[in-house]
């Protein structure tokens, strides 16, 4: 078989790619790129990509990462802005190029493609409309699963053994609907985070307590904290789902045992880059890291998409639920992910100025 040039195949990408000098320059756009940016890749070339786009998270930082690293880094929906045009709801792809030392390819995947080109907010209004959907049939759903369980319940106790093996089936079958309907619930759910100052440390080890007598009993844990870490500005309940997510992922995926490192940190040059060139600092990092095979490949980039999932029997809910609490809380979630070695960092605010004590 003979396989397309590689020029053919830059040219053919469906979403805006770019080339990434080491020193964090333009070196090449592909013409979706282009279009993306609406200019050429000849007046592009050499310019600081900070500087041709701004992107609502800290591009910059990634870069390093992925250069050190070398695994490709994933972030999920940011803005995006580029010149006059308004922000576009974008998955972000950072992937070193072999061969190439401190080369990076960087994708963009747009997420509204109606609000790219101008027609309104139909895709974003679409979306809500069927988590509000999903929300109101899970509520429904529930009350009568409810009595198929009880009714399965009150018939085994005149049963005998070999017919009761069919209503512990029924009775084990709707428990686990109703668990997954409770996740859709969950994912819908609007409430904005109650903030107040909480120290991460105290949220990380009720999880990891929790993860230990349950889903993670059978993994090792090790934790790697800055004890000088400030108070995060947040809902401690919600940060607390987000780490038992995260920590429950990193367990399933490892059921002959692991290792799951928990790590904090200060970063104070980590902001995030608004449209109006304006920055959001994000100091307080956090990091759970397992030792696992690590995320399939061809999911890396939508793990934190509703209903996607590397497991078989998984729900696809548990990431997009971390994504959402995060993004309400006006944080950063990034995917570093190889065989052996995955990374969720969650980079958060510290507590405003003016709520501070003393």
């Amino acid at each position: 078989m003979n396989l397309p040039s590689p020029g053919i195949i830059w040219a053919s990408l469906p979403v805006p790619a770019l080339l990434v000098t080491p020193d964090n320059r333009i070196d090449e756009i592909n013409p979706a790129a282009e279009l993306f940016l609406n200019t050429s890749a000849r007046s592009l070339r050499g310019l600081p990509v900070l500087d041709v786009l701004a992107v609502d998270a800290p591009l910059d930082e990634g870069f390093a990462r992925v250069r050190a690293n070398q695994a490709a880094l994933f972030i999920n929906e940011v803005d995006v802005t580029s010149g006059e045009k308004p922000p576009v709801q974008c998955t972000i792809q950072v992937a070193p190029i072999q061969d190439a030392p401190d080369t990076l390819l960087l994708l963009i995947s747009p997420r509204e493609l109606a609000d790219r080109l101008g027609r309104g907010t139909g895709v974003k209004a679409a979306a809500r409309s069927a988590i509000g959907m999903a929300e109101m049939l899970a509520h429904e759903i529930k009350n009568p699963l409810a009595g198929i369980s009880g009714a399965a319940q009150l018939l085994s106790m005149n049963l005998s053994a070999e017919d009761r093996e069919l209503t512990d089936l029924i009775v084990e079958e709707t428990r686990r609907v109703v668990k997954l309907l409770e996740q859709v619930e969950q994912f819908g759910n609007t409430r904005p985070p109650e903030r107040q100052p909480v120290n991460l440390h105290d949220v990380l080890d009720r999880a990891r307590r929790l993860a230990l007598v349950g889903f993670g009993s059978h993994m090792s844990f090790v934790e790697d904290y800055d004890p000088s870490l400030p108070p995060a500005w947040a809902d401690p309940d919600q940060l607390q789902q987000v780490f038992l997510n995260l920590l429950k992922n990193a367990s399933e995926a490892a059921p002959q045992g692991g290792t799951i490192r928990l790590r904090s940190f200060y970063d104070h040059g980590l902001r995030l880059r608004r449209a109006d060139g304006s920055g959001a600092a994000l100091p307080l990092n956090v990091e759970i890291i397992d030792d696992g095979p690590g995320i399939p490949p061809h999911i890396a980039g939508e793990v934190f998409e509703p209903f996607v999932s590397g497991r078989t029997n998984g729900t696809g809910l548990g990431l997009a639920l971390v994504s959402k609490i995060i993004s309400d809380h006006d944080g950063w979630i990034a995917l570093d992910s190889v065989p052996g070695r995955t990374v969720f960092r969650i980079s958060l605010p510290m507590v405003p100025k003016e709520r501070r004590i003393g």
